[in-house]
């Protein structure tokens, strides 16, 4: 009986024993991935927003987990992909150009040459607003007119520039040209003390509904025939202001201008895998995409990989190819 006993806890041992010893299922690590975006009221961070939670729906199949960061914009975004300290960010296409470039803020540093483009998102377009009592109808009708085109120092300011001088206009010359901030332009319009003013915003704005809201009349101006600026610089591209998201200006149809893009890049180290799973599902939730926010209603598939300069990652690309964007 006793020898029995002693078999029994023997073969009870070893089954123990055997178990503990087995291979356990180990779980696939978590891939995680950090947007960075901008201030928590601009359009930045919903867009940060909307594509992971794009992404998030399926990191049970993806393995990826993704997040999103407020930070300083455009600048700080580059710095810190760069760094490894985030993995995408969403960058002004201007801001794009010069990092890639070694422009700007990037003189000193030198080109960004790990900087890797994935797509573009929502167009802050180069918005001509006019009072409809100044008889501006095109832009070569700002001739001899008070137009604000931005302060100093902003990047607004050198939009507007381009875009004068592309049509041949001298602002120091052609235009009485102001120089205030953009905030301080709808009321300055209103109050009759302009008659025109350029801002670079991404659409619907608060500003442009306000200097459209008002007693004095007012209309957007289009701006066309820019093929050769956007040659020049290939961190613009065609940008369309819709009519329905400002009831209160006086024109008839869409107006047709041009712009920087919102565009969102990441680095070459990071792995193709990732990038292709991020690009894939928004691309394939496209429609789902453009309702997340209202500055997504002129997007279409074609435009999103416009206004890129910096390298296309490879993940993003393989997607494209596969899709027959490329």
């Amino acid at each position: 009986m006793k020898r029995i006993f002693v078999l029994a806890m023997g073969l009870c041992f070893g089954i123990v024993f055997a178990a503990a010893m087995a291979p356990v299922p180990v779980q696939a690590k978590a891939t995680f991935v950090t947007i960075g975006t901008g201030g928590i009221t601009g359009v930045y961070y919903p867009t940060g927003g909307a594509i992971a939670k794009i992404v998030n729906k399926k990191r049970k199949e993806y393995g990826i987990r993704a997040t999103v960061e407020s930070t300083g914009g455009s600048v700080f975004n580059v710095n810190a992909i760069m760094a490894g300290d985030l993995e995408f960010g969403v960058v002004q296409s201007d801001r794009q150009y010069q990092a890639i470039n070694g422009l700007a803020e990037w003189k000193d540093k030198g080109p960004q040459k790990d900087l890797r483009a994935v797509f573009t998102i929502h167009p802050e377009s180069i918005t001509l607003v006019a009072a409809d009592d100044a008889g501006i109808k095109n832009i070569q009708d700002l001739r001899g007119k008070r137009v604000n085109i931005g302060n100093p120092g902003s990047g607004q300011r050198q939009n507007s520039i381009d875009a004068l001088t592309d049509a041949g206009i001298d602002y120091k010359k052609d235009l009485k040209a102001e120089g205030v901030k953009a905030a301080e332009a709808p009321g300055l319009l209103q109050d009759g003390r302009i008659d025109a003013f350029f801002y670079t915003v991404g659409h619907p704005s608060g500003a442009i509904k306000e200097a459209t809201a008002g007693a004095r009349k007012v209309h957007f101006v289009p701006i066309t025939d820019v093929a050769k600026l956007l040659s020049k610089y290939p961190y613009y591209a065609k940008a369309v202001i819709l009519k329905k998201l400002y009831p209160g200006a006086t024109n008839k149809t869409d107006t047709q201008t041009f712009g920087v893009k919102a565009t969102f890049v990441t680095s070459a180290k990071v792995p193709d895998k990732v990038v292709y799973a991020i690009t894939k599902e928004v691309f394939e939730n496209f429609e789902s995409f453009r309702k997340l926010h209202p500055a997504y209603q002129v997007l279409t598939k074609e435009n999103m990989l416009e206004g890129m300069s910096a390298p296309i990652h490879p993940g993003a690309m393989k997607y494209y190819k596969e899709a027959g964007l490329k």
